[in-house]
């Protein structure tokens, strides 16, 4: 699991955002949009789920993006090219059902938006016409808005400050698209409570709502149980039955309760290791 190449995409406002392409043949022959890998630094540290942005399965290589947000992804962030990952499985999770839909709506915040990027691609690559919502809290957060013009019939560009294109949240945008015109899909990535007011702004339409989420995972492989979520008022895991569920049927302040048991414990964890 060599690391071949490091990019750092953004870096504002005490968050930093990584491209890692990674060698790594196996995953990278099977790889579909929508699904994740699951690695591990090194020996001694935690397992942390990443999608899959690109896989080139000719040169057998897989390329991650990560906010450096916990003690893991900091350590990620710090790896440099010509190092290895400790381990590296996938890809895992239902991989996105693409098909032509019609008119697909991706949308995308902070990071969210690198994992929407392998899901506008599939999905223009079928034949929908594809409108890629793109938000960040501002101009120096934004990524990957070149690489979603290239394969995006349309992309709206936002940030919180109005500091670059226009300012406000993605779901003021996709309120206005689906009042404008009849849509077929939406498919959204981003912070849980960005997701969450999706699901809301979806529901009155009637349109059909997508979400991946990004639930707490130990193993990737069902086996822990840390990734349950509520979806229909049935117990699901977002790494054996996801990551992909409706989002009108997700149990939203379950999953938000859930996904802040451990902060308290990342920040002693980087105070204990001097990582910012």
């Amino acid at each position: 699991m060599k690391i071949l190449s490091k990019e750092v995409l953004a870096d504002s406002q005490g968050t930093r955002i990584v491209k890692i392409t990674v060698q790594s043949p196996d995953i990278a022959a099977k790889a579909r949009a929508g699904q994740f890998v699951v690695l591990m630094v090194n020996e001694e540290g935690e397992r942390i789920p990443l999608t899959i942005v690109w896989a080139d399965a000719e040169k057998g290589v897989i390329t991650l993006i990560a906010q450096e947000a916990g003690f893991t992804t900091k350590l990620l962030g710090g790896s440099m090219p010509g190092g290895s990952l400790y381990s590296i499985v996938g890809p895992l999770g239902h991989p996105t059902e693409i098909r032509k839909y019609g008119r697909v709506i991706l949308v995308g915040g902070g990071v969210g938006i690198a994992e929407i990027y392998p899901v506008a691609a599939a999905m223009k690559g079928a034949g929908n016409y594809v409108t890629a919502v793109i938000g960040s809290r501002t101009k120096e957060l934004m990524i990957l808005e070149r690489e979603l013009k290239e394969i995006s019939d349309e992309v709206m560009v936002l940030t919180d400050d109005g500091s670059y294109g226009r300012k406000g949240f993605v779901t003021e945008a996709l309120k206005e698209l689906l009042e404008k015109e009849k849509h077929d899909l939406v498919y959204a990535v981003g912070p849980l409570p960005m997701m969450r007011a999706v699901a809301g702004v979806t529901r009155p339409f009637g349109v059909p709502a997508r979400v991946s989420l990004n639930a707490i995972m130990v193993d990737g492989t069902g086996m822990c149980g840390c990734c349950r979520v509520s979806v229909g008022r049935e117990v699901k895991f977002s790494c054996v039955d996801g990551p992909e569920f409706d989002a009108s049927q997700v149990d939203w302040g379950e999953l938000l309760t859930r996904n802040g048991i451990y902060i308290e414990k990342e920040k002693h964890i980087c105070r204990l290791n001097n990582i910012a």
